[in-house]
């Protein structure tokens, strides 16, 4: 949709060709009402600062300005990353893991069960002791086969350390050069080193190439998160996730929108600083070189604390909240934006708790799980009989016992899943 034109010349794209005749008066009101509510969306006054209107925005002079329609690649172009994702996990990662030592392994099935299977998919996966004790009786199993049957359909669930290594393979590519791309394209900006410069000349700042391509392509990025969050490892704080990828989305979405794009940048570029760190650490943690990802999670934790708890709120925050006001009285998008960085210094805050307790239980000697591990994967597997344990195979042919390859070792500093993914692994 090309938005060009004031509240009082906005003119949908559907009303500039010519329409089938109407079959109805109902038909004539369907579109009248979809005809408002597109006038009401884009009123400049919602978007725009007093006295500003969308052709303001319209290129001219040798100024080239985002628009909406700009928008519509990102779809294609998520989709275009989830097939280069599973391309390099397959053709690049993989290989690399198994290089590193690591291999995948083979989960043994648990039998057929469809009472069981069906209140597993159904309702719980980890069944209090009174739903154990109603599923023996319906299925003529014991409560101990019963509790077994749960114990190892989870188990056959939780994603392989390979799994793992390919997702953080992949980010920690992406992530990379989306950082040494958004330094390219502002380490020569006055913006960059000044960010009362943001607003020099708003809205009338034309937009560059590469800043079009560091917007496309970051939120192609976290739409095709969001598009395999489904398939992905899922932790604890999938919820905070899913509200992350959302908020950076409708953010990046509403500054390319109203031509927010240099202070855009800024707060791609401070997101990008500290999960290259991150996903580093992930993957010397699955590789088990312990030394490295103990010193790659001291620098996550740095950067992490001084891009997202310092500079975003004391720079990047104030900027947006400070400085605009004094160019233009504070309008909706202005409020509507802000609260939206706030939603993200939320979810920063909750990160860096994490943080701080794996750095708690890392000083005191403590650590042994990731903090943002699943509560499945947080269970006491030290009840299982011998008769539980058994011998499962891995993908290298070796048998290992199941216990012993799921405690794995506690000795190293383990970075939570998205902060970095504990040592023992699963």
């Amino acid at each position: 949709m090309f938005i060009s034109h004031s509240k009082h010349s906005i003119q949908p794209l559907w009303k500039q060709q010519s329409l089938p005749a109407l079959s109805s008066d109902t038909d004539s009101e369907g579109w009248r009402m979809f005809d408002t509510l597109y006038e009401c969306f884009w009123w400049d006054r919602i978007w725009l600062p007093v006295n500003l209107t969308w052709t303001d925005l319209e290129d001219r002079e040798g100024r080239i300005y985002a628009k909406a329609s700009h928008l519509y690649v990102i779809v294609p172009y998520a989709f275009v990353f989830l097939l280069t994702r599973y391309l390099f996990e397959r053709w690049i990662a993989t290989p690399l893991a198994v290089s590193a030592g690591i291999k995948q392994r083979v989960h043994l099935k648990v039998e057929t069960n469809p009472i069981l299977e069906q209140f597993y998919t159904a309702q719980c996966r980890n069944p209090a002791e009174a739903d154990i004790d109603g599923l023996s009786k319906k299925s003529s199993l014991s409560v101990r086969q019963v509790e077994r049957w749960f114990r190892r359909r989870r188990s056959q669930d939780r994603p392989g350390v390979l799994k793992k290594f390919r997702e953080a393979s992949w980010r920690f590519v992406f992530y990379l050069s989306a950082f040494i791309g958004g330094m390219v394209a502002l380490y020569d900006k006055e913006w960059f080193y000044d960010t009362r410069e943001v607003w020099t000349g708003f809205p009338k700042q034309s937009m560059l190439e590469s800043q079009y391509w560091y917007y496309i392509l970051e939120m192609s990025f976290y739409s095709s998160l969001l598009f395999s969050v489904a398939f992905d490892v899922k932790r604890k704080d999938f919820n905070e996730q899913i509200i992350h990828h959302l908020a950076t989305l409708v953010l990046l979405s509403f500054s390319w929108c109203v031509n927010y794009i240099r202070i855009g940048t800024l707060v791609m570029l401070v997101h990008d600083a500290s999960d290259v760190l991150l996903e580093s650490a992930k993957l010397f943690n699955y590789a088990k070189w312990e030394k490295i990802c103990k010193i790659l999670f001291v620098l996550f934790a740095i950067v992490f604390m001084v891009t997202r708890l310092i500079i975003f709120p004391f720079w990047l925050i104030h900027c947006t909240w400070v400085y605009p006001v004094k160019h233009y009285p504070a309008f909706f998008g202005y409020y509507f934006f802000n609260v939206m960085l706030v939603v993200l210094l939320c979810l920063h805050i909750f990160w860096a708790y994490l943080i701080l307790c794996m750095i708690r239980k890392f000083m005191f000697g403590t650590l042994t799980r990731d903090e943002r591990s699943d509560n499945e994967e947080e269970e006491n597997e030290s009840s299982m009989t011998e008769e539980e344990e058994g011998q499962h195979k891995l993908g290298n042919g070796l048998a290992l016992n199941e216990k012993e390859n799921m405690n794995g070792s506690f000795g190293c500093l383990s970075p939570p899943e998205n902060i970095c993914r504990s040592k023992t692994v699963y």
